[in-house]
């Protein structure tokens, strides 16, 4: 199957490198080089396009407002420079978010995941996957100075901190400069769930509720006093807890 894409930077250095890159993959069919999102739009009201590597920071409209903009969008791989982006780029369901300077390596990694993606729209028949082919579903955020990749999957529950979260995993915890309003908003509904105004839980890993708290693993997590009877309500029909 091939995929029909585009490139949007307004760096002559960076177009030209994802455009190598692309012409290396059998599976992508290049259709435009565009330096802002003018001429990335003109390309999709007449061009019918699969993917868009697309960049964050350019002049007169960024890439997450072109986004905004949009009534119907193609599958989207961010192509930045700036990490700190990462967590609202998801929001718009982007296939992977790369920052620059981008290695072959990584760009085809990001390329497979759109075509698998994608392939699965198609009406070709495919076999069922076992649990280790199934897609690993992850936010990145930035901690320590570098940026992280956590699988949602690892996630217990994320504790609010003021203007920070802490993130706590199976084996570690993550600090991260971002409201918990904006890590809930993106992260899957039928996954998590708010209990408190300053904890958001993995239902999965619910072990017990004893009393006014939730207990996954050694962790004992207050439930709001407004929200008790809605959690109970939710994990009881999403099968966590049984009446």
């Amino acid at each position: 199957m091939k995929l029909n894409c585009i490139i949007v930077d307004d760096e002559a250095l960076a177009r030209k490198g994802l455009e190598k890159y692309v012409k290396e993959i059998n599976f992508l069919e290049l259709k435009g080089v565009c330096k802002n999102a003018m001429e990335a739009n003109a390309i999709l009201n007449e061009e019918t396009i699969d993917l868009m590597f697309l960049d964050i920071q350019m002049p007169m409209l960024t890439g997450i407002d072109f986004l905004k903009s949009l009534k119907h969008t193609p599958r989207v791989i961010f192509t930045t420079a700036y990490s700190e982006y990462a967590v609202e780029s998801f929001e718009f369901d982007v296939v992977d978010y790369l920052i620059k300077p981008i290695s072959f390596e990584r760009f085809l990694q990001a390329a497979n995941k759109a075509h698998r993606l994608l392939s699965e729209k198609s009406p070709t028949p495919k076999p069922e996957k076992n649990k280790e082919e199934e897609e690993e579903l992850f936010i990145f955020v930035r901690t320590d100075k570098q940026l992280v990749k956590i699988l949602l999957d690892d996630i217990l529950f994320v504790e609010s901190l003021q203007n920070y979260i802490r993130i706590h995993t199976n084996d570690k915890s993550y600090v991260t400069l971002v409201p918990l309003k904006k890590v809930f908003d993106i992260l899957p509904e039928k996954d998590f769930i708010q209990i408190h105004k300053s904890f958001v839980i993995s239902k999965s890993k619910v072990e017990a509720i004893v009393g006014n708290q939730i207990l996954i693993g050694e962790h004992k997590i207050p439930i709001g006093r407004s929200l008790k009877e809605q959690v109970l309500e939710v994990l009881v029909q999403d099968k966590v807890l049984k009446k």
